[in-house]
């Protein structure tokens, strides 16, 4: 036998009986926010005008005044806790009705008063709106005991019919809520990817546009420096060798951009499987800083590359590169001293210049390579600094800490 919905009908019970409630997600009165702060005032008098007529009716029944007041006070204590509190005053509800009818004169077919009847049905209505399936079976099945008990037998069947009324349109009114609100967390989760999707494709469209414009200024500077020993008569050797030297640069700095934009393309171009330069291309860019005419000593210890992960020597590789153009073009003519240190578990990058006589170039304007080089580092759990020196030069410095990988990696 499947005990499964027994199990899940026990477990409806309990929750029935002694389960919290649901927490209520809209008061009524936030619907109407101008009759918010009436709301309280007048409830309460509503209650208080019910409690009166309770006790003027039971009064009227023959009941004594303590007996009367209890059984006014049971009537209107439901209601207190419907707003929010909706199951718990559904127990006090059955509790009431159950309660409510042992001194009921013995001639009246109706065993409860007329506030009790409506405010039973009004908290009813409220619960079976509220709660879940399995739970409405129960509020339904527990609240037909008293009707079938204490009800006349002439009115058991108009009662039962409206309380199975209420069950059929609260089911459905919860079963329209939920689905309203799976909607609308839907809708604001679509307009959430939405937003997002369309930022990503402004973000697509800028860097795009920046690099046709950049690779085009920059293909015309390398044409240009290839172009020009041939162009020109009686160019010195050295000369020759900067004209290289510019033109090697500018065709790197193509390659990188287009690697770089490589993902916002893929789905014309294919996946970039190009490897992300590290710790071994850091000579090769040196090199290249020196033959621009940089003066650049990099000052590397033993770093086993293999044992680096990828994305920290990406990182230290990015790091100095950004040290080294910042250098160019804020310390023109100046020194540049790089050092990579590696310890077992830290990698120490550090680029220092030393004062410049000349004044920073054209565009040597702020930009924002100090803050790429320290979220580079703080992404990966690091550290980044960077700051003048006493002798009036500058340095940045990250710390990138890493577990190493096995030298067969």
């Amino acid at each position: 036998m499947n005990r499964q919905p027994i199990a899940v009908a026990l477990r409806a019970l309990r929750h029935t009986l002694l389960g919290p409630d649901a927490p209520v997600e809209r008061p009524l009165l936030a619907r109407w926010p101008t009759l918010a702060p009436y709301g309280a005032p007048v409830g309460l008098l509503a209650v208080l005008g019910l409690f009166l007529i309770t006790l003027t009716v039971e009064s009227e029944w023959g009941l004594s005044l303590p007996v009367a007041v209890l059984f006014a006070a049971m009537t209107v204590a439901p209601l207190l806790a419907l707003p929010r509190r909706p199951l718990l005053a559904w127990r006090l509800t059955v509790l009431a009705l159950l309660i409510c009818t042992f001194n009921a004169p013995a001639d009246r077919s109706w065993p409860w008063t007329p506030p009790l009847a409506l405010g039973s049905v009004a908290v009813v209505a409220v619960v079976v709106a509220r709660v879940d399936r399995p739970v409405l079976l129960w509020v339904v099945t527990i609240t037909t005991v008293p009707v079938l008990t204490l009800v006349h037998p002439d009115n058991r069947v108009p009662v039962l019919l409206l309380l199975g009324a209420l069950a059929i349109v609260g089911d459905l009114i919860r079963r329209n809520q939920t689905s309203r609100r799976a909607l609308a967390a839907q809708t604001e989760l679509s307009e959430r990817e939405q937003e997002r999707r369309a930022v990503l494709e402004e973000r697509t469209r800028i860097a795009r546009e920046l690099h046709d414009v950049v690779a085009h200024h920059m293909s015309l500077i390398a044409v240009q420096a290839e172009t020009a020993p041939y162009r020109l008569t009686d160019v010195p050797a050295p000369a020759t060798a900067e004209f290289v030297a510019i033109a090697a640069s500018a065709r790197d700095a193509l390659t990188d951009m287009r690697r770089l934009l490589g993902v916002l393309r893929s789905e014309a171009t294919g996946a970039q499987t190009a490897p992300q330069p590290g710790l071994g291309d850091l000579d090769a860019m040196v090199e290249a800083a020196r033959r621009a005419g940089l003066p650049v000593t990099l000052d590397a210890g033993p770093v086993q590359d293999g044992r680096v992960p990828a994305p920290v020597g990406l990182a230290a590789y990015r790091i100095v590169q950004e040290g080294l153009a910042n250098a160019a073009r804020h310390a023109a003519g100046a020194a540049v001293r790089v050092t990579v240190r590696a310890d077992p578990s830290r990698l120490g990058v550090r680029v220092e210049n030393s004062p410049a006589d000349a004044g920073p170039s054209a565009d040597g304007g702020p930009g924002h390579g100090l803050t790429g080089m320290r979220e580079r580092a703080t992404s990966l759990g690091g550290t980044f600094t960077a700051g003048p020196l006493p002798d009036g030069g500058y340095a940045v410095a990250a710390e990138l800490p890493y577990e190493a990988e096995s030298g067969d990696a």
